[in-house]
């Protein structure tokens, strides 16, 4: 059975940084893309992040590029975004999923949680 359990979300200030991890199990980690998206009441999920696991592959959301970074490490099976100069835009329920395609949500079979990201001003 694959889980995938996000951490790491919690309030800050416009301008703060938070770590979001992604521990997957039960899950072929190797070979296979991840990624983060992100949601907001009465809105799209958006995607923000992609990886492909065991290779060097990324790609980050215009919208955040420059301020956040995806990684992986691979012996623990667990993905991150680190998120810098975070705005009050970046409110969202982030969540990480795992086997699709791109940033088509509706591509990806499994899903995290969530876990939910506030920026104030």
């Amino acid at each position: 059975q694959v889980q995938l359990v996000e951490s790491g979300g919690g309030s800050v200030q416009a301008g703060g940084s938070l770590r979001l991890s992604c521990a997957a199990s039960g899950y072929t980690y190797s070979s296979n893309s991840m990624a983060w998206f992100r949601q907001c009441p009465g809105k799209e999920r958006e995607g923000v992040a992609i990886i492909y696991t065991g290779t060097v592959y990324t790609y980050v959301a215009s919208s955040v590029k420059g301020r956040f970074t995806i990684s992986q490490d691979n012996a623990k099976h667990t993905m991150y975004l680190q998120m810098n100069s975070l705005k009050p835009e970046d409110t969202a329920m982030y969540y990480c999923a795992a086997g699709g395609r791109g940033f088509l949500s509706g591509t990806y079979n499994f899903w995290g949680q969530g876990t939910q990201v506030t920026v104030s001003s």
